[in-house]
């Protein structure tokens, strides 16, 4: 006999069926099937309620009767879907999934946050994953895998790019950044990059503060220095002065207008080392989630500031797990908050 356990197929239930009906006996009918006569028993009671003896008399089980009883029993199996179309939860799920763009494990971690004391409202960032993925007809499928990160049907590895090499002045290294910029203490310290159209001749400049992960996007007419210069200083101009304190860069050219930038802005320039992304990490973060909306190989010449401020709002209004689940829209409302009641204080 097998010794892992498994369902009574229709072709058994069959030959149970032809077996009582010859007279053979529970145990004989066991022995036929390589089943313990128990399975055998119980397979009966459940078509004939009552006395098993009298099951065995000729057309008293039936296969048809059986298979269908034991499929209706296999409904009820299994733990029911949490996330069943129509269900308010579901629509909370699917509206910041789609309309909102967060990724599951965001939306599984602000439900929890809004409904703290009310477990029927929350849900695992995997359950949301196991929802869309593994099954292609499953009702969360259809229109949700697109407004996922990156568009992938699948979860991939991340791809990583070296960074570009550039001769600059021994004092503007990131070694010599100060520690509090580091331990990310204090607002006003951005970290800034492109990323690229198509043939690398467009460009967007995304700009993100170290403490609250807060995304300012600039419009570039180009991919040279003086656009950089023009773009980065339009976007950044607009923030209070105290939120202006230090800009973290890699060595690509378009920063050759350096010293003009720090001059109009007033803040300092860091420069990363030679092929170290990662000492820019919030921002190569916040470049891989762009393309989510500004997918590789389009002309991003063609949009506008509008437009770009509209993404940047997406992406600050979603809640970060870094940041304890609140979003950079709340941390950069927070910090102002705090430097206005010093400001008062002091006054």
């Amino acid at each position: 006999m097998d010794k892992q356990y498994r369902h009574l197929s229709v072709e058994e239930r069959a030959l149970i069926m032809i077996e009582a009906s010859n007279g053979e006996s529970l145990r004989a009918i066991g022995r036929t099937l390589g089943r313990n006569v128990s399975t055998v028993s119980r397979e009966i009671k459940r078509a004939h309620p009552g006395n098993v003896e009298s099951a065995l008399e000729p057309a008293a089980y039936d296969v048809t009767a059986a298979s269908a009883a034991y499929r209706e029993r296999r409904k009820r199996c299994g733990r029911r879907c949490k996330l069943a179309t129509g269900t308010a939860l579901y629509q909370k799920v699917y509206d910041r999934l789609v309309y909102l763009s967060w990724s599951p494990q965001q939306i599984a971690a602000r439900l929890r946050r809004m409904h703290p004391d009310d477990p029927t409202n929350w849900i695992s960032h995997e359950t949301i994953y196991a929802a869309i993925y593994p099954h292609p007809r499953g009702a969360l499928k259809q229109g949700m895998v697109d407004a996922l990160r990156q568009a992938k049907p699948a979860r991939g590895q991340r791809r990583t790019t070296l960074a570009k090499g550039q001769t600059i002045p021994e004092a503007l290294r990131i070694v010599h950044r100060p520690e509090e910029i580091e331990q990310r203490l204090l607002p006003g310290h951005w970290e800034g990059d492109f990323i690229k159209g198509s043939f690398n001749r467009s460009a967007v400049g995304t700009v993100v503060e170290r403490k609250t992960r807060f995304v300012i996007l600039c419009r570039m007419d180009g991919c040279t220095a003086p656009d950089a210069l023009e773009g980065f200083s339009r976007q950044m101009k607009r923030l209070p002065a105290f939120l202006r304190e230090s800009f973290t860069y890699d060595r690509g050219s378009e920063m050759a207008c350096h010293e003009a930038l720090a001059k109009r802005l007033k803040l300092h320039i860091w420069f990363c080392d030679p092929y170290a992304p990662w000492q820019r990490g919030s921002n190569e973060n916040t470049n891989g989630l762009l393309r989510q909306f500004l997918p590789k190989g389009n002309d991003l010449s063609e949009v506008t500031q509008t437009q770009l401020n509209d993404i940047a709002r997406l992406l600050n209004g979603r809640p970060r797990k870094t940041l304890d689940w609140k979003t950079p829209d709340e941390a950069m409302a927070e910090e102002i908050a705090a430097f206005s009641k010093r400001v008062a204080l002091d006054s």
